[in-house]
């Protein structure tokens, strides 16, 4: 599990990206972390790793600290940044190289991830596409096993295919005791792959429920006119009519639409908060 407990993190107080921020993170979860560029996504995630540190409050991981940075929590945790960086090595000379920090490393898993994404072995990894790369820090670090592994951005940079690719890896690896956790800021691309979501703004966590729950407390269709008498979280004009996410008043089945989740929730972040208590 991770727990935040009244984190406060900025580049200084004047100017904060999280206020004092309280929530628990189970196992067993596929969580994404969406927000608008610049609103402190990779931040929390290097919080998370123990490579920033929060001004105020605390993180547990676990049971252990991040900012301790201590080798027993480190190999429980991998962490793939945005912008990758490779050596310039073979592939099998980094897997020994790195390997090692890992106890649950699986070289065997590491091949079969490779050659799914369809990552060739030959040559240095620097030589390689930046899609290639990432896609390489992918297998690797599905490979490791941690208990936890945070993304982001980690479909940035893959083709259509490698996306879905990427899916299907991802839904192979999760068992109870793990968690992921992915940022991003392309939400569709996190459609169908996680189970419960996140949304940032401003310093501000706006929503924090699972696909379930959104799914029971609203609606996501396309009308020929806004409805009447309903709470409308969000409304877009499109070429068949307004898309709309209202309160599912009626307990009817629709499927979720990411991008007018986010764009409901931030648009008008003070029904969300009615509609999906944080506290």
């Amino acid at each position: 599990m991770i727990q935040f407990n009244n984190l406060s993190f900025g580049y200084s107080r004047k100017r904060l990206l999280y206020k004092n921020l309280t929530l628990s993170i189970e196992n067993g979860s596929i969580y994404g972390l969406l927000g608008k560029n610049g609103a402190g996504k990779s931040t929390l995630l290097k919080n998370m790793v123990g490579t920033l540190f929060p001004l105020e409050g605390t993180i547990s991981i676990n049971g252990k600290e991040p900012k301790s940075r201590k080798p027993s929590f480190l190999q429980t945790i991998y962490y793939i940044a945005e912008d990758v960086f490779v050596p310039p090595v073979t592939i099998k000379q980094y897997e020994r190289l790195f390997a090692p920090f890992y106890p649950l490393f699986n070289k065997e898993s590491f091949y079969k991830y490779l050659l799914e994404l369809e990552v060739s072995i030959d040559g240095k990894l620097n030589k390689l596409s930046f899609g290639q790369q990432k896609k390489f820090v992918i297998a690797f670090a599905l490979a490791c096993n941690t208990e936890v592994l945070l993304m982001d951005e980690p479909t940035n940079g893959l083709d259509i295919p490698s996306k879905a690719q990427f899916r299907k890896l991802i839904a192979s690896v999760m068992n109870e005791d793990r968690i992921i956790f992915m940022s991003t800021h392309q939400i569709r691309d996190l459609e169908n792959m996680i189970d419960k979501v996140m949304i940032v703004d401003d310093g501000n966590l706006l929503l924090h429920s699972s696909i379930t729950t959104i799914a029971e407390k609203l609606c996501f269709k396309t009308v020929t006119s806004p409805p009447i008498g309903v709470k409308v979280l969000y409304t877009e004009k499109m070429l068949r009519g307004t898309s709309v996410v209202i309160e599912n008043i009626n307990g009817e089945d629709s499927a979720l639409n990411l991008e007018h989740l986010f764009n409901g929730v931030t648009e008008n972040p003070a029904m969300a908060k009615q509609l999906f208590p944080l506290n």
